[in-house]
């Protein structure tokens, strides 16, 4: 058979163009009552093209094919995907960012029915290239994320029958990066010890004490109330978070099962709360009335919720006025687990502590930065094996 622009393989039906593969079946139903060739493309191999095509064809036997259809990208994930979402506030904003920041502007012109494996190869490419507003790259997290966002979105098109297949599966997205690839930005003892001890006189010390002493995350810190608290057998419930959407403040659940966990306290870390505490009242009593009353431990002087943003900016700008290197206030999480493991604390009860989904994620996250725990392993085990 010929066709233009086209060279037949020796499988029937499939045809190459240029470096991808693509399949016609005739006599495929329309809308209106009438038929007519269908023609799909853009598949690495013949392989591929020729699955793709017995798909179909078994579609078309079971009468569960999806014919074609004029709906774009754009206007399926936005007025169709993203009103029946049902997901965590956070969630639902980083997808609509992504939606409306890379997917739409990119593809969102193509025919949801016709966008294929290489048109989302493209999209990672480019956004590897150029995805920022200032003609930078994106990151490679940002990549994925934006992968594991059309691929939901299109097999929620394929679940609700607007789609016969699922060709974000079949796309390759940039590999993840090992976690050991990337230096993480950590104070070591001293820096650390350096500020807690200037930030000891601000009305927030006790939070800055807390979010370094567990390596808890910003919203838990900000999210937890006086009843999640165990002052006298110095523990902590970590039971909601405090979350931040296009500036506007929500609370929230934990991210995860494992996110919901008890923390112990060291008594130094105690007393700081216990001390806050009594800090808290008399705000409470200086406003009277104009005080907003909540459980929450950590609040601004009327007894608002503090919000995440003002808490990073007050902790950076401590961190500059006393000479030390920059890092996020996230980055006390990651300081936490390193000065931990680095002082031989278990790698499980680093772990648990975190909210880790296991210790082994813990381990690839923060073994790379502490290269000193192999060698005292290997002469323990040397010792172990010659008795010495």
């Amino acid at each position: 058979m010929k066709t233009s622009n086209f060279a037949s393989t020796k499988y029937t039906g499939v045809y190459r163009r240029g470096a991808t593969f693509s399949f016609r079946i005739s006599g495929v139903p329309r809308r209106g009552g009438t038929k007519g060739d269908l023609w799909k493309g853009g598949f690495r191999t013949a392989g591929e093209a020729r699955d793709a095509r017995n798909e179909t064809l078994t579609a078309l036997k079971h009468k569960t094919y999806v014919g074609p259809s004029k709906m774009t990208v754009a206007e399926f994930l936005i007025e169709k995907w993203l009103p029946g979402l049902s997901v965590r506030p956070s969630t639902r904003s980083s997808y609509e960012q992504i939606v409306e920041k890379q997917l739409v502007p990119r593809i969102g012109n193509h025919k949801l029915e016709e966008l294929d494996a290489a048109d989302l190869n493209r999209l990672y490419a480019e956004l590897l290239t150029n995805g920022r507003k200032d003609g930078a790259g994106l990151s490679l997290k940002s990549v994925r994320n934006t992968h594991v966002v059309i691929r939901k979105a299109l097999s929620d098109a394929l679940r609700w029958g607007l789609l016969s297949r699922n060709v974000a599966t079949l796309s390759d997205p940039p590999k993840h990066a090992l976690h050991g690839s990337k230096e993480l930005k950590t104070w070591d003892r001293t820096q650390l010890n350096a500020f807690l001890e200037g930030v000891k006189d601000d009305r927030l010390c006790a939070a800055y004490r807390l979010a370094a002493m567990t390596g808890m995350r910003r919203g838990e810190v900000l999210g937890l109330r006086w009843k999640d608290l165990d002052l006298e057998n110095r523990r902590l419930a970590i039971r909601q978070t405090l979350i931040s959407i296009d500036y506007r403040i929500e609370f929230s659940s934990p991210k995860t099962k494992r996110s919901c966990r008890s923390v112990a306290l060291d008594e130094a870390t105690a007393s700081t709360l216990r001390s806050h505490k009594s800090q808290q009242a008399r705000e409470r009593l200086r406003l009277g009335p104009a005080y907003e009353a909540s459980d929450l431990v950590f609040t601004r002087e009327d007894g608002t919720p503090l919000h995440p943003d003002l808490f990073s900016d007050s902790f950076e700008k401590h961190a500059s006025r006393l000479g030390l290197d920059r890092i996020r206030l996230h980055d006390l999480r990651h300081t936490f687990a390193t000065l931990g493991l680095q002082a031989g604390l278990h790698p499980k009860v680093v772990s648990e502590t975190l909210g880790h989904a296991s210790v082994a994620f813990t381990m690839d996250v923060y073994s790379h930065a502490i290269p000193s725990m192999q060698e005292e392993a290997a002469e323990v085990f040397a010792a172990l094996i010659e008795g010495s």
